[in-house]
């Protein structure tokens, strides 16, 4: 078995140590914080706690709505009528008029961007016929994609007994936004919307503080406190965070702008390999060619404190030589990657391409060679 070590200190020089800076406190009562480049959680404050979601329920209900764009069941240029239980709804409004016909597009901006009840109601009255119909719909599909504490009652986030979410989950559904929804989430980076006349500024605060945010919702209940659920991309690298329970509009813009800021100051995601680059040559016994490439069929990322860059290990493992005939891919070894007070990180080593058996003659002299020199 062989064994080759790396250490990867060259990625300490351009890091700051920032080990002691750790604990953060929020004022937020749930919070949490995941990097999508490697699905690494960092932070979790009552994160599977179940809470009254607010308007961030809207982003499922916008996920549905993009779900049926993409399928082509839906058109942004398709219109849906207003009903009068759409109009007459409360708290926040796109203020749309009664038995008008509004546009698809108008309607996830009026949803995404001013956060409009009537908004939510008619998209959803117009796709399922019924609002609580929708509603099963948004936690049926919730449940598909893992976000299995979630319960919607309806479109819009308005409290009722048992619409409930939790913070890990509201993420679970920015996530499979971003990722299945690429063409339709950049409505969620847009700052204003006006319609009838009335325009109305995104009431995400991180839009606003120049940190690369690019979404998602706010919300607000008298019993839950204020929330958003927020993503931003810094260098290729890609955060989502969703808190809950701040006090205030000022507290919430707080928690989200230090969380945030931490998430990408205090851990780094480097990239350590790239796909199908050879990471090695191991000898090949017997075969037409006398070694093969070793090479990993994916990238590679870690994420760790950046602190802890400078303890982080890899091993190549692999038995040497390899037995004649090689296919391309076949598992011919692992990458062990050792983080400090985490489990050990292990990837197949795979074969880059084909190597054929020997001809009988020289798998013979081959074997005489090993005999008498102990090498082929």
């Amino acid at each position: 078995m062989r064994q080759k070590l790396f250490f990867l200190a060259f990625f300490c020089c351009s890091f700051l140590d920032l080990s002691h800076g750790h604990a953060i406190d929020l004022n937020s009562k749930q919070a949490f914080l995941i990097d999508l480049t490697t699905n690494t959680v960092l932070f979790e404050k009552e994160a599977e706690t179940p809470v009254p979601p607010s308007s961030m329920s809207k982003l499922m209900t916008a996920y549905l709505v993009f779900k049926e764009l993409k399928a082509g069941r839906l058109m942004m240029k398709d219109h849906f009528l207003v009903s009068k239980k759409a109009w007459k709804k409360g708290g926040s409004r796109m203020f749309l008029n009664v038995n008008s016909r509004v546009s698809v597009a108008d309607l996830l901006r009026g949803l995404i961007v001013q956060s409009g009840n009537d908004a939510a109601i008619t998209l959803a009255e117009g796709i399922m016929g019924d609002e609580s119909a929708f509603a099963e719909q948004m936690t049926r599909q919730a449940r598909e994609m893992g976000a299995n504490t979630s319960t919607f009652k309806n479109a819009t986030g308005w409290p009722d007994d048992g619409h409930l979410s939790t913070m890990k989950d509201l993420a679970i559904i920015a996530q499979r936004t971003i990722q299945n929804f690429p063409e339709y989430y950049s409505l969620y980076g847009e700052t204003e919307f006006t319609y009838n006349k009335i325009r109305q500024k995104n009431r995400n605060p991180l839009l606003y503080a120049n940190i690369g945010a690019d979404g998602l919702k706010t919300g607000h209940t008298d019993v839950a406190g204020h929330g958003v659920v927020a993503s931003a991309l810094q260098g290729g690298r890609r955060l989502i965070l969703a808190i809950n329970g701040a006090k205030t509009k000022a507290a919430r813009s707080e928690d989200a702008k230090k969380l945030m800021a931490w998430g990408f100051t205090y851990f780094a995601s480097p990239k350590l390999f790239n796909a199908y680059n050879t990471l090695e040559h191991a000898d090949v016994w017997l075969g037409k060619e006398t070694n093969v490439p070793m090479v990993i069929d994916e990238d590679v990322y870690i994420t760790v404190p950046r602190y802890q860059l400078k303890d982080v290990s890899v091993e190549l493992v692999y038995n040497n030589p390899i037995q004649a005939p090689v296919k391309a891919g076949q598992v011919i070894g692992k990458v062990v990657i050792a983080i400090p007070g985490r489990d050990l990180i292990e990837k197949p080593l795979t074969a880059g391409r084909d190597v054929e058996r020997a001809g009988f003659l020289t798998r013979i002299k081959a074997a005489f060679s090993y005999l008498l020199w102990g090498h082929n």
